[in-house]
């Protein structure tokens, strides 16, 4: 029986990403440690791995897992922007809603009280107000479908890099 060095390496993930993160880094020659296994399932796991010191084509296995993790955060980023940019836009709509309310409000105050004035700049605020939350779901639901071909892109660009790593194993 021969000693086997291993090296080591923490991840802390979001718990929809560990059965991906498992596979891929398997394919770089890293294994799951059974001395520290991973806790229960979460909104984030901390995954510990575990690989051999000595193994063959190592600075191709690292470059190839450099550009795994590039694409795990391009996808991290692809899955965040558009909740962000949804958030932004409805956001913005409510705020306008808001100073045209402002504006009615400084217009009934004043004196004499302009209700024409008023009433005019009421409508847009309220529309404001009502449209935001009616907005996001559709802005949310179009900016996901205009950066799926980009995700897809992704994904398939990870499968390709775990084969290269899976044949130099």
């Amino acid at each position: 029986m021969s000693y086997i060095g291993y090296e080591y390496k923490e991840l802390t993930v979001s718990g929809r990403d560990v059965s991906l993160l498992l596979d891929g880094y398997e394919s770089f020659g890293w294994q799951p440690d059974e001395n520290r296994p991973a806790p229960g399932q979460g909104r984030t796991v901390t995954l510990y791995l575990k690989r051999d010191r000595k193994i063959i084509n190592k600075m191709e296995l690292t470059r190839l897992q450099r550009n795994f993790e590039a694409c795990l955060q391009q996808i991290d980023r692809f899955r965040r922007e558009p909740a962000r940019t949804a958030t932004a836009w409805a956001l913005f709509v409510g705020l306008v809603g808001t100073a045209f309310m402002a504006g009615a409000v400084f217009a009934i105050t004043h004196t004499p009280p302009h209700y024409l004035l008023m009433t005019v700049l009421a409508v847009p605020a309220f529309g404001g107000w009502a449209a935001a939350p009616l907005l996001y779901p559709r802005l949310l639901l179009r900016r996901q479908e205009r950066l799926q071909p980009a995700l897809d892109a992704q994904y398939e660009q990870i499968w390709q890099l775990c084969e290269k790593g899976q044949s130099l194993l």
